[in-house]
């Protein structure tokens, strides 16, 4: 479980999260959802401490994140699995190179057993016969299926995605979204995904903050989003809805 209590940060005097308060469960996929510039990404980096917030509370469990030493910290980012927008992979490393980078990083484990352990996330995610392949080798989809396996490397208690739909086609994006999912209720992570994809919302959205401002305007899940009375998410959910029809139509 993370913990979020009257987090606010600003840039240069202006205010882009404010008063910030929230729960993300474990063993639940977690969405934080708003228009671009609403806040998103920025929440997510300061509660991985990639943000220095200006004042509130980070928990992780029972330990005060935002208030931790540089070294404890770090032992908290040991759990952590990131799963960046670009997927982020180093291009002149190959596939298992890699998925190995945060084992060689964190662990002193054995090189068998770093492969081994390599291997394994990398069947996890569906993909085989592709350990000696480079980035520029691969599709977006299996980026983001290579960045997810390195993601879970270490084993994380807690796993953040960023946009893990961004510039996916739709089939791909359902095959990204059931992957998180299906590895978040295997391991009980505590999984918190930014996106604006009301897809990725009514498929896997069991816990749903909306976002506008830097405010959070609503919250809930996917079985009760549609039924809001907050005007401001009923827009965003029609803006999504209007511009999926348009796509279609434009093929």
């Amino acid at each position: 479980m993370i913990r979020v209590e009257k987090l606010n940060k600003a840039f240069n005097g202006k205010p882009v999260l404010e008063d910030i308060s929230v729960t993300f469960e474990a063993g639940k996929t977690n969405l934080i959802i708003g228009r671009s510039g609403s806040g998103k990404t920025v929440l997510l980096k300061s509660i991985v401490g990639l943000h220095e917030i200006d004042s509130g509370e980070i928990w992780y469990d029972e330990k005060l994140f935002s208030k931790l030493e540089f070294q404890e910290k770090k032992e908290i980012r040991k759990q952590i699995g990131m799963l960046f927008q670009g997927s982020a992979l180093f291009d002149s490393r190959t596939v298992e190179e890699n998925v190995r980078f945060p084992l060689d990083m964190f662990t002193d484990q054995t090189f068998e057993e770093k492969t081994e352990r390599v291997n394994f996330c990398l069947d996890k995610v569906n993909i085989k016969n592709a350990n000696s392949l480079f980035p520029s080798e691969i599709s977006g989809g299996m980026k983001k299926r290579v960045a997810i396996a390195r993601a879970i490397a270490l084993n994380p208690k807690y796993l953040f995605c960023d946009e893990p739909n961004s510039g996916l086609d739709p089939l791909t994006a359902i095959l990204i979204d059931e992957l998180i999912k299906e590895i978040t209720d295997e391991y009980s992570m505590t999984t918190i995904v930014n996106t604006h994809d009301m897809n990725s919302v009514m498929k896997i959205g069991e816990k749903i903050i909306f976002l506008s401002d830097g405010v959070k305007c609503w919250e809930g899940s996917n079985k009760e989003i549609l039924d809001s009375d907050c005007t401001t998410l009923n827009d965003f959910v029609f803006a999504n809805a209007l511009a999926k029809q348009l796509r279609k139509s434009s093929l």
